[in-house]
């Protein structure tokens, strides 16, 4: 206890392992978060997490690491986000979790099942904290949206409409194209209308997929439909040749949820109703919107849990099981595929 008579909150020391534009985006998210610290960065060289750590962090308290080991093995770092390509995820999550570290994983969290099954055995049996950043997931507009189905105002939820998609003219090395780095329309937009559409419909039992395949192997565009186990369907779609509406349409049996201006990240949503009347609600996120997935793994750690009950590891799991099913559809294949 403090001498004001209030309960002293532990400050959740952050590492964070890459540098790239999604790193730098937890980074500044971090600023905005209450009780948690940039403790280190980790980058291949050391001048590039340097750098990192000056314009994002503290000068007196972040540290600088040239090697993600390094990182790994930091006495005073409590969670690792890992924000590299999503090859790298695996082996990653795995040296950090050997290392004693709690992690969160940028989504897609593997680049297949069989590399998640690995991290979450490894995390479940060292007992150590492990989360997929699907950071949508704990947006205000998020939660409201769930609050109005659970009221039962737009009735029983039977179908959900969601897209995300804009044109890339990016090399074929890039991140975005090259299968090396785990290019793709799925795993990198396809996973939010998936999670979303299971987060709300609850778990995929089936799925029907269809692909545009680009020069380099990856798909470039898909749309895939999913049947859920409580029979209700989802029709989704991921672009990287097309600039498309990004919207989630929640539909119910006495009206729809509709949330616009990039689903995944909306502060905005619109319930219109069968009587014809219609209402816009707002909710705010904290900064970027980042902030509100490292609150939710602080206050896991805080409490003891090794998973977040709004983003379990089965969860994880089973759509990257969905997103492999996928892929085998449309003919899309990995390095780590074939390892297998």
């Amino acid at each position: 206890m403090t001498a004001q008579g209030t309960t002293q909150v532990r400050t959740i020391r952050w590492g964070i392992l890459g540098t790239g534009r999604i790193a730098k985006a937890f980074a500044t998210a971090l600023k905005d978060t209450p009780d948690a610290v940039l403790a280190a960065v980790a980058s291949r060289s050391v001048d590039s997490a340097t750098a990192f750590a000056t314009e994002y962090g503290s000068h007196e308290l972040t540290k600088s690491h040239g090697s993600y080991q390094a990182l790994a093995d930091d006495p005073d770092v409590d969670a690792i986000y890992i924000a590299t390509p999503h090859p790298m995820h695996h082996e990653n999550a795995l040296m950090c979790l050997n290392a004693g570290k709690a992690i969160l994983v940028e989504k897609a969290f593997t680049v297949n099942r069989r590399e998640a099954e690995e991290i979450v055995a490894l995390a479940r049996a060292k007992k150590l904290f492990a989360m997929e950043a699907m950071w949508t997931r704990f947006h205000p507009s998020m939660l409201e949206a769930k609050r109005i189905i659970a009221s039962g105002e737009i009735g029983t939820v039977a179908t959900i409409q969601a897209d995300l998609g804009f044109y890339s003219d990016a090399g074929p090395e890039h991140r975005l194209f090259n299968p090396a780095l785990g290019g793709g329309s799925l795993l990198d937009l396809g996973i939010y209308p998936l999670s979303i559409a299971a987060y709300f419909l609850g778990p995929v039992q089936s799925v029907k997929a269809s692909g545009q395949i680009g020069p380099t192997g990856v798909d470039v565009q898909a749309c895939f439909v999913l049947t859920h186990e409580n029979g209700g369907l989802s029709s989704c779609s991921s672009s990287l040749l097309a600039r498309t509406p990004v919207e989630c349409t929640i539909c119910g049996s006495e009206g729809f949820i509709r949330m616009h201006n990039r689903f995944h990240n909306t502060e905005d949503l619109t319930v219109e109703l069968n009587d014809g009347s219609r209402r816009t609600v707002n909710k705010p996120r904290i900064g970027n919107g980042y902030a509100h997935e490292i609150i939710e793994v602080n206050r896991c750690l805080r409490e003891g849990l090794l998973e977040s009950p709004v983003m379990p590891l089965d969860e994880t799991l089973a759509l990257m099981g969905v997103l492999d099913e996928m892929r085998k559809q449309i003919g899309v294949v990995y390095d780590a595929d074939r390892a297998a």
